[in-house]
């Protein structure tokens, strides 16, 4: 369940950390009182469950409430990332002395928490990774110890000494944030540093869907539905947006996951995750890659494809199907039930399969790159 902005920023204040005077409209007059409320110059930020709000018009300065309203009549009832935005959040404009970022998250690998934290907020922090991986500071927490002391200490030694005490407080709240709304991801960016102390400028969380009941779950399962999980979902397949430009599409959710983590380790980033399901015909496969084209940030799609009440036949008829509608360049891997008459219709059609996932990958990687401007 990945909640809206505003959602999160009323979890993130009433665990006590701090965030700018504001509020949700859904008109443009409604807009302007929520302007005139916050003091004036106001940010107008749009309630879609996507990243990358900013960078595609979603976040905006108004000076006042009048401006407010009119740039309001811009963006409710337009698209963001294909998402309508019914309502916007209007928050005062607060000049940040220094932004940073904060987050806790699952970590596989480790099989536990992960806090992250670097000094330098408000960008994506995958490009601080790349750049300037000493910038960067991830401290595990082992789940029965939670996040002690002298971890926060550690967290947060990057920083300007006089913030350190500050942002471990943040830390430690974060956390509980984390746990006791079963989260698999926490996040602040910025948390920004201003003359009134640190203020968390934006909230980003996503609870686990098989969360236990509880009280503190009340009202946050009307986060908006995305367009492109609902339609999946309707034809039996599960959608997830991510960030990359990598499409992927595999056949149960194991599969796509590792197939995410090949991706990855072969220095992609992958664009979403598509399980067609078990017994997929032709169609399926086709309305999946149409699924992709349709989100708009894969300039190549990875088909990986186990068959075993999944024929290969069946897939590779869907995938020559879509190729000619969707213009996206394909790497495919077939393997299992009717495999050779499924690489045979690939042939016929000019297309030719890997043999490993990650010879996949690698190919997948290398394609995505070299359609980069």
């Amino acid at each position: 369940m990945r909640l809206l902005e505003w959602q999160g920023r009323v979890i993130l204040e009433k665990e006590g950390i701090p965030v700018p005077a504001g509020g949700r409209a859904t008109t443009r007059n409604a807009v302007r009182e929520a302007a005139s409320a916050a003091g004036g110059a106001v940010v107008l930020k749009a309630q879609v469950p996507v990243g990358g709000r900013g960078k595609a018009g979603g976040i905006r300065m108004a000076r006042d409430p009048d401006e407010a309203a009119r740039i309001a009549g811009e963006m409710l009832g337009s698209e963001l990332k294909g998402l309508p935005i019914h309502e916007l959040l209007v928050v005062e404009a607060v000049a940040p002395v220094s932004e940073h970022y904060l987050s806790v998250t699952l970590e596989r690998r480790r099989r536990a928490p992960v806090m992250i934290y670097s000094p330098r907020g408000g960008v994506d922090i995958e490009e601080v990774a790349r750049t300037d991986p000493g910038a960067i500071r991830q401290v595990p927490i082992p789940p029965l110890e939670g996040p002690l002391p002298f971890r926060l200490r550690q967290l947060v030694s990057p920083a300007p000494p006089e913030l350190r005490k500050p942002l471990a407080a943040i830390a430690g709240k974060l956390y509980h944030i984390f746990t006791r709304y079963e989260a698999t991801l926490a996040e602040i960016n910025p948390l920004a540093e201003t003359e009134r102390g640190l203020v968390a400028l934006d909230a980003k969380l996503i609870l686990d869907d098989d969360h236990r009941p509880g009280d503190q779950f009340a009202g946050l399962a009307d986060a908006l539905v995305d367009p492109l999980e609902a339609d999946a979902r309707a034809v039996g397949m599960s959608y997830v947006r991510l960030e990359g430009d990598i499409g992927v599409l595999g056949n149960g959710a194991g599969l796509v996951m590792a197939t995410l983590d090949l991706v990855a380790q072969a220095g992609g980033r992958p664009a979403n995750f598509l399980d067609i399901g078990g017994g997929a015909r032709a169609e399926r496969v086709r309305k999946g890659v149409e699924l992709i084209r349709r989100d708009g940030k894969a300039k190549v799609l990875f088909v990986n494809v186990f068959g075993g009440i999944t024929r290969c036949d069946e897939v590779a008829q869907g995938v020559v199907e879509a190729t000619v509608r969707s213009g996206l360049p394909m790497v495919i891997r077939l393997t299992g039930t009717n495999e050779a008459e499924g690489r045979a219709i690939l042939s016929r059609a000019g297309l030719v399969p890997v043999h490993t996932m990650e010879e996949g990958a690698a190919r997948a990687v290398a394609l995505a790159k070299e359609a980069q401007p």
